[in-house]
């Protein structure tokens, strides 16, 4: 039976045997994907890489609801609130608009 050092050797050995099959097998699928890409001229976006959404619309940032009247710092309302307003009557800093 292997001592404990044999079998964790062997370990070790299997995991970096493991790592440079990866390695190798993803060497190989990105240059045949790259192949057929190149092959049949297909764009980012047919593969559904597009960097806008389908109808085209892209997210606002939202207005702000709030300002800090000493620092002119603003807040959306969303998201967790800012320490200048943390305890306090939120509509003092209401923006009217």
């Amino acid at each position: 039976m292997p001592s404990y050092k044999q079998l964790t050797a062997q370990l070790e050995k299997l995991h970096k045997e493991v790592a440079a099959a990866r390695e190798k097998e993803i060497a190989d699928a990105i240059a045949d994907i790259r192949a057929k890409i190149a092959e049949y001229d297909i764009t980012p976006e047919e593969l559904g890489f597009s960097s806008r959404p389908a109808n085209g619309a892209r997210k606002r940032p939202l207005p702000p609801r709030y300002r800090n009247p000493k620092t002119g710092e603003t807040w959306s309302g969303r998201g967790r609130a800012p320490g200048w307003l943390a305890g306090k009557n939120r509509d003092r800093f209401l923006i009217k608009d």
